[in-house]
């Protein structure tokens, strides 16, 4: 009840949702793929305050330049992949 009230104050903000064991169509899980890769994996931090600043930098260089994230693929062609993905899980 609190998330409609909410919802229903900020009118700018949509939630959508989707499949489980979808993550690729999360957005926010592809910027977290992007931290990762550029800015975390081959990383050496000594300490939490180390990483939060390795972090910290990403984020600002990220929003120097922000770039929109665009699908490739139409929504009848995601619709009909997670279709055949549950269809090959189903006969598992």
């Amino acid at each position: 009840e609190n998330v409609r009230k909410w919802l229903a104050r900020n009118k700018r903000v949509t939630l959508h949702f989707i499949p489980t064991s979808s993550s690729w169509l999360n957005l926010v899980e592809r910027f977290f793929g992007l931290l990762t890769q550029k800015q975390l994996k081959r990383g050496v931090f000594t300490s939490v305050k180390e990483l939060e600043a390795a972090i910290g930098q990403f984020i600002d260089q990220h929003n120097k330049d922000p770039e929109s994230f665009v699908w490739t693929k139409s929504v009848d062609q995601i619709l009909e992949k997670i279709g055949r993905a549950k269809a090959a899980l189903q006969n598992v």
